[in-house]
């Protein structure tokens, strides 16, 4: 079960660095289209700083697995939050905007994947 955690952590911990880190390095307003959604440029960096300080996390989860677990558990939050986002704007019925939209749903399993392995290899 370690295996899989590990390879779970790394992965999730890749894609949340790859996610987060341009969102926290954010320079300048955000894209119109999410203004209008109703998000700043300082949310958009708050999102970014906390996927990217999961990732970070869960690196160090895969030898501290209570911090890779509250990672996990913490970017699963996040995740959810993109979710109701999404559908509150009705990216999941538009088209051109589910493929983006659907990212979150997915990244959210990995996430519930790697906290319930995390906790099972202790």
């Amino acid at each position: 079960m370690y295996i899989a955690a590990v390879i779970l952590s790394a992965l999730l911990a890749l894609l949340s660095l790859a996610a987060g880190a341009p969102k926290a390095q954010l320079k300048g307003d955000v894209p119109d289209g999410l203004v209008q959604k109703g998000l700043s440029a300082t949310m958009v960096r708050l999102i970014g700083l906390a996927e990217v300080a999961a990732g970070v996390g869960l690196v160090v989860g895969i030898w501290w697995q209570p911090l890779g677990i509250a990672a996990a558990a913490g970017l699963a939050i996040v995740f959810l939050g993109a979710i109701s986002f999404h559908a509150k704007w009705g990216d999941y019925r538009d088209s051109a905007a589910r493929n983006a939209a659907m990212a979150p749903i997915m990244f959210l399993i990995l996430s519930v994947a790697a906290a319930i392995t995390l906790a099972a290899s202790q």
